[in-house]
C-alpha cells in the first residue's frame, strides 16, 4: 500500500516504544527460567510476536496483560516442532541453537515478503557438521531442518559476522552439561548488541566471563532464574524523532536512559558530529541544528540507524561519508543500496560503493516517490524526510513499520505529521 506524506515539521513530545533488541532477549531468558517472570513495557511488533511463538513451542507459557508479559519458563527436555520466524532474523538466529540445546528435530521457516534464506547461517551449519547434527536447507522459500543435540565445547566466530550468532550461542550454551568457550577471530563488530545480551543474561542469573570481547567462557549446567524486568525505550526508534528535530522540527524524546547499553545510542554522537546540538531538558532529549559539518560515520556497530542518519546528512551542507556499511546489504533489504537509491529519488546526492556511501548535503530535498523495500527503517526514514522536502513524499509499502513499530504513524500524526493512504 502507498501513502502520501505532506511536508510538515514535527512538534511535541514522544516516548519511543520499548527496545525490540532488549525485548527479544528478555523473552528468551524468561522462557528458559525455572519459574515465572514478569516483563514490563513490551510492544507487540511482528518480530516480538515471532519470538513469543518460538518460546511457546519450546514449552514456555505466556500471558499478556496491559503491555506486560508473564512467562512461565519451559522445562528443558527433548522436543520437536516447526518454528515460523516470520520476518525476524533475530528470532531465527537466536532460536536455532536454543532448540538444539533442548535436543530433538526441528524445522525453521520465514514468511512474508522477506526471504530469511538471504541471511547467512554458515556458522551454525558448520557446527552442525562438526557435531553430527543432521540438517537440510532450502533457500527459496526458506526452510531449515535440523535434528540432534547441541554440545558444549569450543566455538569460533569471525568478529565481522552478525552478533546474532554469538548471542544465540550465549543463550544456549549455559544449558549444556559441560563448559564452553567462544573464541572471536578479529575485532568483534556490533559489540553493543553483545552487551545487551550479557546484561540480560546477568539479570536472569546466568554467568558468562567476557575476556575483552575476544573469548567468552560459559560454565555449563546453569539455570536461568526468574525475575521482574522492565524494557527501556528504544534508541533506534528515538533516532527518527531526534532526526525530526535535527532537520528543523521541535521534538522532545522522553524516557531515554543516559547510561543505556544500546548500540544505537550512537545516534547522539552521530548527530552532534554533524553540527546538531542534543539538549537534555526536564522533559527529555531535544535535537536542534546549530551548524553544518562534514563528518564520517562508522556503520559497523549501528546498521539500524544508518538510513535516518543518511537522511540528516543529505540536508547537512558538506560531505558525509558512511563507512563499514556492507552489513546493511543483508538486513530486511539491501539497505545500503536502498538508502542510496531512495534518497536520490527524492533529490539527494548520494554515491554508492561496495561498503560505504558518500553523501553531498544540500539545504532541501525535492520530494517524490520513496520505496520502503518492505523495510521498516526505510519507511520511517521516508516519513521524516517529508519534513525537509519541497513536495510530498509518496511512500510505497508504508505498512512495513509493523515489523518493529506498529504505532509509528499514529505517533507521527500526534506530532503534527500529515499522511493519507491511497
Amino acid at each position: 500500500m502507498n501513502c502520501t506524506i505532506e511536508n510538515t515539521l514535527l512538534r511535541g513530545e514522544i516516548t519511543p516504544p520499548p527496545s525490540k533488541s532488549l525485548a527479544h532477549r528478555a523473552i528468551l531468558c524468561a522462557a528458559l527460567a525455572d519459574g515465572v517472570s514478569t516483563l514490563h513495557n513490551i510492544a507487540f511488533s511482528e518480530d516480538i510476536q515471532a519470538t513469543c511463538r518460538a518460546v511457546t513451542l519450546l514449552g514456555a507459557k505466556i500471558t499478556e496483560q496491559n503491555g506486560s508479559l508473564q512467562i512461565t519458563g519451559a522445562q528443558k527436555k527433548e522436543t520437536h516442532g516447526h518454528f515460523d520466524c516470520g520476518e525476524s532474523g533475530s528470532t531465527l538466529r537466536f532460536i536455532i541453537p536454543l532448540a538444539l540445546a533442548f535436543g530433538g528435530s526441528f524445522s525453521f521457516s520465514g514468511s512474508g515478503l522477506l526471504n530469511l534464506g538471504k541471511r547467512p547461517l554458515t556458522p551454525y551449519l558448520r557446527y552442525f557438521d562438526e557435531q553430527k547434527i543432521s540438517w537440510s536447507l532450502q533457500k527459496d522459500p526458506f526452510l531449515l531442518s535440523a535434528e540432534g543435540q547441541l554440545s558444549s565445547g569450543t566455538y569460533r566466530l569471525e568478529g565481522n559476522i552478525s552478533s546474532q550468532f554469538l548471542t544465540g550461542l550465549l543463550f544456549a550454551l549455559p544449558l549444556c552439561e559441560g563448559d564452553s568457550e567462544i573464541q572471536i577471530d578479529g575485532i568483534l563488530e556490533s559489540a553493543g548488541y553483545v552487551d545487551l545480551t550479557l546484561s540480560a543474561l546477568t539479570a536472569f542469573g546466568i554467568t558468562v566471563e567476557n575476556q575483552n570481547y575476544n573469548i567468552f567462557r560459559i560454565p555449563g549446567g546453569q539455570r536461568y532464574q526468574p525475575t521482574d524486568y522492565t524494557v527501556e525505550p528504544d534508541y533506534s526508534q528515538a533516532a527518527f524523532f531526534l532526526a525530526a528535530g535535527a532537520i528543523g522540527g521541535t521534538v522532545c524524546v522522553r524516557g531515554m536512559k543516559n547510561d543505556s547499553l544500546q548500540g544505537d545510542r550512537k545516534i547522539l554522537s552521530i548527530l552532534q558530529n554533524m553540527g546538531i546540538e542534543i539538549r537534555k531538558t526536564e522533559n527529555g532529549l531535544c535535537a536542534e541544528r546549530i551548524s553544518h559539518r562534514s563528518s564520517v560515520i562508522d556503520a559497523a556497530d549501528c546498521p539500524d540507524i544508518i538510513p535516518i542518519a543518511a537522511l540528516v546528512a543529505a540536508v547537512t551542507e558538506g560531505k558525509t561519508e558512511i563507512i563499514n556499511a556492507s552489513r546493511l546489504r543483508i538486513k530486511e533489504c539491501d539497505r545500503l543500496a536502498a538508502t542510496v537509491s531512495e534518497l536520490n529519488n527524492i533529490g539527494g546526492r548520494v554515491e554508492e560503493y561496495p561498503d560505504k556511501m558518500i553523501i553531498f548535503g544540500q539545504k532541501k530535498l525535492r520530494g517524490g516517490t520513496f520505496d520502503s523495500h518492505n523495510d521498516h527503517r526505510m519507511a520511517m526514514t521516508a516519513a521524516i524526510a517529508a519534513g525537509c522536502s519541497e513536495t510530498p513524499i509518496i511512500l510505497k509499502g508504508f505498512q512495513s513499520v509493523k515489523k518493529s513499530y506498529p504505532d509509528f504513524f499514529e505517533d507521527y500524526k500526534k506530532l503534527g505529521g500529515k499522511m493519507k493512504t491511497e
